[in-house]
This record gives structure tokens, C-alpha cells and sequence, in this order.
């Protein structure tokens, strides 16, 4: 009985070995296969040519995917929040941004910075969306009775993002409020920026003439009239365009109506930038006003006032009074050609429409190199490629 048992324990043994072995060969012909049907996807390479088109897809397709990192960063006057998009790389310069009033970066930037052309851009670059406090979108409101930060507040805490991200320089991006923001900073701390895009730029303190208007503005207007006057032309309140509307619900249904109104206070008691030719932005600068905006004169004065061998001014028709909205098509290529003059973006990069503008511009309109003179770009939607004037003035049909 003791051998029957012994021979079955045995037989068992092997027929488990037999079984683990079977599995194992399985196991090993299935693997065989596998590898089989890669070698077999692999002998079929991508055509010729087509590996870095899809290369930049899938680069432009991950950058639209990405609704960034965000922070709240410590600075001397409190908490800021920041979203961080890209990798971070501290090798080229930051694109920082600054949004207006009565908007957060996202309502302000988003439409820009997600426009397909900009990929190119985008792609190159670590963009960093600031927002005012108490701005950005699901912002607690302040208490009753909250002392809100200065513009000079506000520009004093831009250094505290800078280094929290180890960014040597950047390059703003500043809208309304926010170019007055990015201007001061940049007045304080000239080795932090390489260039500057200011749309819609008022460098003035607000007059009293400016100031009683307010005063009576405030009594008989509501908020969301106020701020849709500041933001948009008059044509566009008037015909109450779709993205009027948007932005009047927007306004309107905001939980943190109440920082906005302080955001805006704070703004209209800004003080003089006190530019001239003599203490003026170091950096190149390219100012871009709508041709019918709220703040035109204010760009073309401050024009006036900036190194014209360092600025251009881009006055963009059919633009209304937020031109990175309405005509992102047209800032993209100004912001090309822009950047291209600080030497980081190569001819080779640009889109096909700006490569075939290169060579019509590049005898009148350069930001490479040395200039020697303000130029002023005014931006159609009719017309053809036209020479300087003597008013420095072209025409680029867009």
C-alpha cells in the first residue's frame, strides 16, 4: 500500500511538472507570436517625410490638451496664483502674462494661446499665466471693508513668480491692467525682461476730467457697464456683439464680483509710468491697439514716448477692443516676427502664410537686428502688401 501511495504521489509530480512545462511552452509561443507581429509593425516605417509632421500633431495636439500646473505662490503682498504650462525649462525665456481687468488669464489668454498657429510658438516656450488676487476663476470673495494692492503691489510681486520657477528672464504679456502691471515691473527690474507685448496700454494716471467721469459712471452705470466700456469700442457695446454678451454674463454671474471691483478701483487710482525718452523701457516693445479701442490715443501716446529704436506699434483694423480675441490670426504673426527679432524662433519655424510675407517685410518692417526708427503697423483685412510712407506707416494685408 506504502508504494501504490508513493508511485501516486509520484505520477502526480510529474503530471504537475508536465503541466507547468505545457503552460510554460504556451506562455512561450504566445510571446513568440507577439514579438512576432511587432517585428512585423516595425518593418513598416512611416512614409518618407511624414514622421515629423506627425511629430508637431502630436506636440499641438498635447499643448491644447493641457490645462496646466497651478500654483499659489507666497510673494511680499500675499498669495498669487499662477498656471504653469510646458516644461518648465529655464534655457529660453518664460512667456509671462498679465490679463485687464473685469477678466482671469484664462478668459483673457486662452483663445490666443490655443490658437493652432501659436503652436509654434507655444511649443518652444514655458508660459506662465498670472493672476491678479482674488481674479482667478472660483476666487473666494474679499470681506467687506478689504484693502486691495496697489498696481505697484501688483508688479512687486511678480519677481516672487520668477524665482519661485527659477526663470532667469521672460518675455510679458500684458493686456490693460496688466500691461501697466508688466510696465512697472519692468521699469524696477529691466535685467528680468527681454521683451514686452502691451496691448492696450494707458501709461497716464487718470485726469480729472477722467476722474468725474468716473465718479458719474459709477452712480448711474453698473459694474459689468463699466468694466464692457473698458474692455470693448463703442461699436462693439453698441451692436452688442456675441462676445459682449458672453462677457456680460461672465461679468455679471462672477462669485467674486467683489474683487473685481476692487481689481478695477485699483486700477483707475494707477499714477503716472513716467516714461520719456530719456527713462523709458529698455527691452524691445511691440504695442498693439485695436484701431477703434477704448485706449487708442493712450497707445499712440505712449508710442510717442518709448526708444522708437526699440518699439513697434501694431494698429490692428476690424480688431475691436481685444484684439488676442478677435483676430489671433494677426497677433500671432506680429508675435512671430516679434520674437523672431530677439533671435528664438529661426525663418524655418514660421508658418507657410509668414514665410511668405518674410522677404515683402523684412525690408521695412525687421525686428531683426539694429533699427533705426518707430515703425507703425497698421493691420487691414483688404488691400495689398504697400511701401513705408513718410509717416512710417504700412499697410499688410492680413
Amino acid at each position: 500500500m506504502l508504494l501504490e501511495k508513493e508511485e501516486n504521489n509520484r505520477t502526480d509530480q510529474l503530471s504537475n511538472i508536465v503541466s507547468v512545462v505545457s503552460a510554460g511552452t504556451k506562455q512561450g509561443l504566445i510571446m513568440t507570436t507577439e514579438l512576432q507581429e511587432i517585428a512585423i509593425m516595425e518593418d513598416k516605417p512611416l512614409l518618407t517625410g511624414q514622421t515629423d509632421s506627425v511629430k508637431e500633431a502630436e506636440i499641438a495636439a498635447r499643448i491644447l490638451l493641457d490645462r496646466g500646473q497651478e500654483y499659489n505662490i507666497e510673494t511680499p503682498h500675499g498669495l498669487v496664483h499662477v498656471t504653469l504650462h510646458g516644461t518648465g525649462s529655464t534655457r529660453r525665456p518664460a512667456i509671462l502674462t498679465y490679463h485687464d481687468v473685469g477678466m482671469d488669464s484664462k478668459s483673457c489668454f486662452s483663445t490666443f494661446f490655443k490658437f493652432e498657429e501659436m503652436q509654434e510658438i507655444v511649443k518652444n516656450f514655458t508660459v506662465v499665466h498670472v493672476d491678479a488676487p482674488g481674479q482667478e476663476e472660483g476666487a473666494a470673495p474679499y470681506p467687506s471693508g478689504y484693502h486691495y494692492f496697489s498696481m505697484d503691489q501688483l508688479a512687486e510681486m511678480i519677481p516672487s513668480v520668477i524665482q519661485f520657477f527659477n526663470f532667469r528672464t521672460v518675455i510679458g504679456v500684458g493686456v490693460g491692467a496688466g500691461a501697466y502691471v508688466l510696465s512697472k515691473f519692468t521699469l524696477k527690474n529691466p535685467d528680468s525682461v527681454e521683451g514686452l507685448v502691451l496691448i492696450n496700454i494707458d501709461p497716464n494716471a487718470r485726469g480729472w476730467i477722467d476722474w468725474a467721469a468716473q465718479k458719474l459712471s459709477t452712480l448711474t452705470s453698473s459694474l459689468a457697464d463699466q468694466l464692457l466700456g473698458h474692455l470693448f469700442s463703442q461699436e462693439e457695446t453698441s451692436s452688442n456683439t456675441e462676445l459682449v454678451q458672453a462677457h456680460r454674463e461672465r461679468i455679471s454671474t462672477a462669485s467674486n464680483l467683489v474683487n473685481i471691483d476692487l481689481f478695477w478701483k485699483s486700477y483707475n487710482n494707477r499714477r503716472d509710468l513716467n516714461i520719456d525718452r530719456s527713462s523709458t523701457l529698455k527691452c524691445p516693445v511691440m504695442l498693439v491697439v485695436g484701431d477703434q479701442a477704448p485706449y487708442e490715443e493712450a497707445a499712440v501716446e505712449c508710442n510717442s514716448k518709448l526708444d522708437p529704436t526699440t518699439t513697434s506699434f501694431l494698429k490692428m483694423a476690424d480688431a475691436g477692443g481685444m484684439p488676442q480675441l478677435t483676430q489671433p490670426s494677426k497677433l500671432t504673426e506680429a508675435f512671430k516676427y516679434f520674437i523672431q527679432g530677439m533671435g528664438y524662433m529661426a525663418s524655418s519655424c514660421m508658418t507657410r502664410l509668414s514665410r511668405s510675407r518674410t522677404t515683402s517685410l523684412s525690408s521695412s518692417y525687421s525686428l531683426e537686428g539694429s533699427r533705426s526708427r518707430s515703425r507703425t503697423l497698421s493691420q487691414g483685412s483688404v488691400g495689398g502688401n504697400m511701401p513705408p510712407t513718410s509717416s512710417n506707416t504700412m499697410e499688410v494685408s492680413c
